[in-house]
Parts: structure tokens; sequence; C-alpha cells
């Protein structure tokens, strides 16, 4: 009997460097190996996070000539591409890689958009011609959607009118580590984050609250991370005289790794959906102090102690300044906090619904 060809799915990001996105796709591919195989193409042409990709998985980088000009700039371009590859499936991610989509009108593939979020210039509210493209995109082609979160899905559905059968909820997912962190009652406090440096991530509100409770605690700050933002990041470090207190580590191949010298994780965004960093965080055993985006609220909703604030500077340092009040409680916290993963973001129903997606183009 002969063996199934393995499916061919192209993966179309906006850039192949480091983010929720990306990560995501890495622990997909690495844990499927040889299952499948992945063409990767990146609007920037830009590859790190492939360093992270172990040998059994099948995968090709594919750089493309990129012309910037609009959502149809490269469309017969891209749509050659898809001719010349004839992928089994198509994955294009966020707005960065919409022009796929379009590329791929009239059909020439089973074709999938997933949104993770915004960017800073929709962090307030969307662009009217985003709104509207994404709407014809749903309504009049056979693209389908999937989302991270209850928040974005319930835009799709009630923003951008796509249908309920075409827009799919699957759960960001990560691994819980056998070991939880253990906290020490004195003795000074690491504060820690991951993330992309990006105006979105709002960074400097992390930096302006930590110099704030600085002066009534002893701590330290790991800011884990690179991107655009990072030199200016870097520069209202030494203008608050914080110096000596801030690390920053840059890019990390694996930050999961430097989760265990933080004894509070911080999520100081303007935007998100459902953050894996945070996830991470949670999984490891971390309070953690974030700004209510996304599905933010809604995991914390049930806790009888979180430190989520408003998306304003006031707000998230209170909240900041009360986690560390209430020290004491961090291992209940803690332990808390891993139990929601192991509830509802455990990555095994992740992967379940991921591979029944590459398999046959729906969840």
């Amino acid at each position: 009997m002969s063996q199934q060809a393995v499916k061919t799915i192209l993966h179309a990001f906006s850039t192949f460097k480091l983010g929720g996105p990306q990560a995501r796709f890495v622990a997909l591919a690495n844990h499927f190996g040889g299952e499948y195989r992945h063409i990767i193409v990146a609007m920037d042409n830009q590859f790190p996070a492939a360093d992270l990709l172990e040998p059994q998985v099948n995968f090709e980088l594919m750089p493309l000539t990129i012309v910037k000009g609009g959502a149809f700039a490269n469309r017969q371009a891209f749509r050659q591409v898809l001719k010349q590859v004839k992928p089994d499936l198509v994955l294009s991610y966020n707005w960065g890689a919409i022009e796929w989509a379009l590329a791929n009108v009239p059909k020439l593939c089973p074709h999938v958009q997933v949104e993770d979020g915004f960017g800073p210039d929709e962090a307030v509210s969307q662009l009217p011609r985003r709104v509207l493209t994404r709407k014809l995109l749903f309504w009049l082609t056979s693209t389908k959607l999937v989302v991270p979160s209850r928040l974005l899905q319930k835009l799709a559905t009630e923003v951008w009118r796509v249908p309920r059968s075409k827009c799919s909820y699957i759960a960001n997912g990560v691994a819980l580590p056998l070991k939880a962190k253990e906290f020490s009652s004195t003795g000074p406090i690491t504060i820690g984050t991951v993330a992309a440096i990006r105006k979105e991530k709002n960074i400097p509100r992390l930096v302006r609250a930590f110099a704030v409770a600085s002066q009534q605690a002893d701590l330290r700050l790991i800011i884990v991370g690179d991107g655009p933002e990072l030199s200016s990041v870097k520069l209202l470090v030494s203008e608050l005289n914080l110096d000596s207190k801030v690390t920053f580590t840059g890019y990390q191949k694996k930050p999961t790794e430097l989760l265990a010298q933080f004894d509070l994780f911080a999520l100081s965004s303007d935007t998100e959906q459902l953050p894996i960093a945070m996830l991470e965080a949670m999984a490891a055993g971390l309070p953690v102090v974030a700004t209510e985006v996304g599905d933010v609220s809604s995991i914390f909703a049930n806790a009888t102690d979180s430190y989520t604030a408003k998306i304003n500077d006031a707000a998230f340092t209170s909240a900041l300044l009360l986690a560390i009040a209430t020290r004491s409680h961090w291992s209940e916290i803690g332990a808390h906090n891993r139990q929601i993963i192991d509830n509802e973001y455990a990555i095994a129903p992740m992967w379940a619904q991921w591979q029944r997606l590459f398999n046959s183009g729906k969840v």
C-alpha cells in the first residue's frame, strides 16, 4: 500500500521574527515533525524564528520580491507562487499578510486567515478600509477565519460580519512545567516581561510604573525581547536613573527559560488578544500584572486575587504596587494561575485543533 502524500501548507507571515503567531507555529511544527511540508514566506523576508525549528521539521523558507503599494500590489506575483507550489492549504497571519488571501481570488486552494490582534495603528479603533476589506473577503470568498480569543471572535462576527460558520476559535495553548515557581517572602523582587519591543506593547508604561514602585521596594526589572522601540525604552530607563536596576536581555531563542528568574510577570500592552508570553508565565506559576486587553479580564474573572488594570499608566502603576504589597499571596496566586492553564489553555487541545485545521482546512 502506498504511503499517503505529505500535505503541503504555505504559511504567509508579515515577518518571521519571533512573536506570538511565529512562536505558536514553531511549537506546532516541532510537535508534528515531518507530518507536513511547511513553506514559509515573510513579507519582510526576515526569517530568524526558523532557528527554533527542529531538524525533523520539513520546511522551506521562500524569500520573495515584495512590492509596497497596497493590498493588491503583489497579487499577481503571489498568485503565480500559489499556482507553482499548489499547496493543500494556505494560512496567512494577520493584516500584514492578507494579500495572500486576495491573491487566492478566484480560489486556487483552501485558505485560512489567522487573526491574532492589532498593531499600534488599530490599538484604539479599527481602520475602516481594513474592516471593509475583511467584510468583503469573508462574505464573497470561501476564506475561513481562525482567532485565538473570544473577544476577537465577537468582533469578527459582529463588526466584520464574518459568518459564524467561517469563524473558528482556537485558544493558544502552552505546556505546563512540572515544577512551579517557589517564592521567598523577603529580599529583592524581580519583575519580568517578555515581548517584541513595539509601540503597542507599551514597555515605557512598565518602566514608569517600575520607577514609582522601586521607590517603595527593592526591585529589579528584566526586559526580554528586541524590536524597533528598544532604543527609546533604554533611553527612558537612563533618564529615570534606573540603569542599575533594569536588565535588557535582547532577543532570546527560548525566552521561557528566563521565567525562572522572575517573581512577577508584567504585561503593559495597549492591545493584545490572548498573549502567549503571559500564558507561559502563568503556567510557570507566576503572578501576573496586566492591562485589561483582549481576553485578559475573562481569564482572571474568577480569581480572588488578580492584578489587572485599565489601559492607562496610573491604573497599571496601582496594580503593580498592589501586587508588590501582597507578595505573601504569590504562591497561592501562582498555583491558581497554573490551574487556569491546565483547565483552559493546555497545549494538547491546541495541537488537536490545529491538526484538524492542517488536515482539512477547518476546525
